[in-house]
């Protein structure tokens, strides 16, 4: 039987996206689907066919200053939290009470906090989920912390220590959740779980919109949590292929190596294009770089192509490699196409997703903060020449292929309605 849901999201593509492909997946069974996020995003979500409904915060994705304090290695976590997602909790809260009319069912990302607690106030059935294997802060398969990067040497005395250390993140962050409490008592809850931590996952259903090749599920996890896959989807317009002279490009040689920065990270790219050009010029080899706005002031080398964007599943299954921040969407894109990537990890789960692909044997990474011409010349360099690395993208394409996200999203959504 058709059923009304409410899907709430927020952040960038790589968090409108994966929603985008579940919607999509259950209009597709005869549902009613309903997509609350920022207003920014309306016109992409109507002109896929799904109902949009408001959700704040709602800002500019281009907000240049906005996106250099996100995007801060360190100090990004807290300001996205404290300064942007929990202010907004009010005004989301009521505008999801508006949408959540009649709903059957609602769907939340893990920072779409009033949608949480709307959830929870409203007793509507509730499945949350997770978008990357960090958020599940896994003793057992402990996340690496770009705030705290010495601590990783400290998970290899397994865990027991890897507890504590998350007992130490908890209490640093213990003062941000005040607010929250503040306002879920307000509206007649109690002061709940920190939503950082247990209070994102509803007790009811958790999907884990990630796949196996990331992670696998830990004995400390939710027990209602289950693993769907990716969830993809990727055009900037509804349809969209390769634009004709990337075609062209793509079909004038061997297959390229693709450098991007997701849609996050491409807004404070620092030296990532300037340094990949210089590393261009030194391989020989031809590229397409996936610049968004960005201007490149120097002299394009031969067999060099620059456009702003292109669907990752169009341009990633034809290229050498992929070189990219380490968002969850862009591994997964990359991890389908079955190419070996180099991951420059900027903020948030970046570091983690880049540890673990590495640990498959499929990656190399270059910290933020150390990618330059030269040492991207050797781990490019590597990545192209030691075939082992393009096999086992291969072998692992295959099963991350199998695993389709957004149906088994969908098939778990229905399996919990009924």
């Amino acid at each position: 039987m058709s059923k009304r849901i409410l899907l709430t999201t927020t952040g960038s593509l790589g968090d409108v996206h994966p929603f985008m492909a579940i919607g999509l997946e259950l209009r597709a069974r005869g549902h009613e689907v309903t997509l609350a996020t920022s207003n920014f995003y309306r016109p992409k979500i109507e002109q896929a066919g799904l109902k949009f409904a408001p959700m704040g915060p709602h800002f500019e994705l281009g907000d240049v200053e906005m996106m250099r304090r996100v995007m801060d290695e360190k100090r990004g976590p807290e300001f996205l939290i404290r300064k942007l997602m929990y202010p907004s909790i009010p005004g989301a809260y009521r505008e999801v009470m508006q949408a959540l009319t009649c709903a059957d069912l609602i769907v939340t990302h893990p920072i779409t906090y009033g949608a949480q607690i709307a959830a929870e106030k409203t007793g509507v059935p509730w499945v949350s989920t997770v978008t990357t294997p960090m958020l599940f802060y896994s003793r057992f398969d402990p996340p690496v912390i770009p705030q705290y990067p010495f601590l990783t040497r400290l998970q290899a005395l397994g865990p027991a220590m890897n507890g504590l250390l998350l007992k130490f993140g908890r209490l640093t962050t213990w003062p941000w959740f005040a607010p929250v409490r503040e306002f879920r008592r307000s509206v007649g809850l109690p002061a709940g779980r920190d939503p950082c931590f247990e209070g994102q996952h509803s007790p009811q259903r958790v999907l884990a919109l990630f796949s196996r090749a990331l992670a696998e599920p830990q004995p400390d996890w939710p027990a209602q949590a289950r693993i769907t896959g990716f969830a993809l989807y990727d055009q900037a317009e509804h349809g969209q292929g390769l634009a004709p002279e990337l075609e062209r490009f793509l079909d004038a040689g061997p297959p390229p190596v693709v450098f991007t920065l997701g849609s996050s990270a491409v807004f404070q790219p620092g030296d990532f294009y300037r340094e990949s050009l210089g590393t261009i010029r030194e391989l020989g080899c031809r590229a397409v770089l996936l610049a968004g706005n960005n201007k490149l002031r120097e002299p394009l080398p031969h067999g060099v192509a620059v456009f702003p964007y292109a669907p990752y599943s169009k341009i990633f299954p034809r290229a050498a490699a992929v070189v990219h921040q380490g968002g969850a969407g862009t591994c997964g894109q990359v991890l389908e196409a079955g190419k070996p990537m180099l991951i420059v990890p900027f903020a948030f789960d970046q570091p983690d997703n880049a540890a673990r692909l590495q640990r498959r044997g499929v990656a190399r990474a270059i910290a933020r903060s150390k990618f330059s011409t030269r040492k991207a010349i050797e781990e490019l360099g590597r990545l192209l020449s030691d075939s082992t690395y393009a096999s086992r993208a291969a072998e692992l394409g295959e099963k991350v292929r199998a695993e389709n996200g957004a149906r088994v999203a969908g098939d778990a959504i229905e399996d919990f309605l009924h």
